[in-house]
């Protein structure tokens, strides 16, 4: 059994579920990415989640960087901003999205990420850097990174 958390690990995704991998917190940046939703309220009545919950996520975005806290003047509420890292978590939304409508939405794909200029489907790949080949996973090898470095 895992315990409660990651921090032994010497792994980037085992880090990365540090930040993001509680169950609302993807659908979280899901909605801010995709839905514009930058208000507390909007964010609880989406996605009907615990105000409590709802608060920790958000502070805990804020404290890693991922959103920025605005108090709009005179209006009494706060907005939720993504930064850029937290924009750049919207491949691994895209992702994930993709696996549950191929193995997890037995009704077909309840929502299409569409390219807004031309309305063609939004498609994850895996693309090698010095090549530009599309690649499968089983293509790809791993091999000891610069933060690997006093690791076990």
């Amino acid at each position: 059994m895992l315990g409660n958390s990651y921090e032994g690990q010497v792994c980037s995704a085992a880090r990365a579920l540090e930040v993001v991998g509680e169950r609302w917190s993807l659908l979280i940046i899901r909605d801010a990415l995709f839905a514009g939703v930058t208000r507390f309220s909007d964010f609880a009545r989406r996605l009907g989640l615990a105000r409590n919950i709802l608060a920790a996520r958000l502070n805990g975005f804020v404290e890693a960087g991922i959103m920025e806290r605005f108090s709009s003047a005179g209006a009494g509420y706060q907005e939720y901003r993504l930064t850029g890292k937290g924009r750049d978590l919207a491949p691994v939304i895209i992702a994930l999205t993709d696996w549950g409508d191929r193995w997890a939405a037995p009704n077909g794909r309840p929502i299409i990420y569409r390219h807004a200029e031309c309305g063609g489907d939004v498609e994850q790949q895996h693309v090698c850097r010095a090549c530009g080949m599309a690649i499968e996973p089983d293509q790809v090898a791993i091999e000891r990174g610069p933060g690997m470095t006093g690791a076990g």
